[in-house]
């Protein structure tokens, strides 16, 4: 697995967009006991720090310990340093294991055997994720380009996955059906450019040219936005199986 996302901790776990209740209350719904969960590539903690709400207890687990320390904390989540593909966790352990905006990056094969060790015979396996933004037409023009021409050679090759709306991910489980969500916010501008600058195609242009990408946008975009309403929408995206 890759860590594109230690660089930019602090703002991945200010601007990254959380999932709504409704969503997370309808993967939890899915589960019949609720001991034991799991939340792999955990990031900031959003996914864990819902599900302690409805878990006895919660492990979560990231290759990146600076994730960690800006992860949510409860009394009833253990962090851990761990690759999703290889974790310390005893056979059928959990009865829920969750992946959200990560699963494209894991080597599938690897990571699928790992979960057919650690996941209890009647747990619940769920991939949640979110696709591009989009708001009023205006500013849409701009981060489409954005998204497409100025970062798009940047983008690892991964990335095709959340394009494809997790649709084109190998998925080896008794797969259920399941509604469709979509999350809605009001951002001021500088959450909007706080979570470009989250992208990890903007932190590899950094990295390559030594300036920042969104630079090149924030105005014209400033613009666009200042005549919208300010709303956001991601389309999210949601796998649910269990063991076949």
């Amino acid at each position: 697995m890759k860590d594109n996302f230690s660089t930019q901790a602090g703002l991945y776990a200010q601007f990254r967009p959380s999932y709504p209740k409704e969503m997370i209350d309808y993967v939890v719904s899915q589960v019949a006991d609720k001991e034991m969960a799991l939340d792999v590539a955990t990031g900031n903690g959003q996914v864990a720090g819902a599900l302690s709400k409805h878990f006895k207890k919660v492990f979560a687990t990231d290759i990146s310990q600076k994730q960690l320390d800006n992860a949510v904390k409860k009394e009833n989540i253990v962090y851990r340093v761990s690759a999703a593909e290889n974790t310390d966790f005893d056979e059928d352990t959990f009865d829920l294991i969750t992946v959200a905006q990560a699963i494209h990056w894991f080597d599938f094969d690897v990571f699928y055997k790992e979960i057919y060790r650690i996941l209890k015979p009647n747990g619940v396996f769920a991939v949640l994720g979110y696709g591009l933004l989009y708001t009023n037409a205006g500013a849409d023009r701009i981060l489409h380009d954005f998204y497409t021409n100025i970062v798009g050679p940047y983008w690892d090759p991964e990335r095709k996955y959340l394009d494809e709306n997790y649709t084109t991910i190998p998925f080896p489980f008794e797969e259920q059906e399941v509604p469709k969500f979509v999350n809605e916010f009001t951002w001021e501008f500088e959450q909007l450019i706080g979570y470009l600058e989250t992208w990890s195609a903007v932190q590899h242009y950094i990295k390559q040219h030594n300036s920042n990408p969104v630079d090149l946008i924030r105005e014209s975009l400033r613009e666009a936005w200042q005549k919208g309403d300010k709303k956001v929408y991601f389309p999210l995206l949601l796998r649910i199986g269990k063991l076949v």
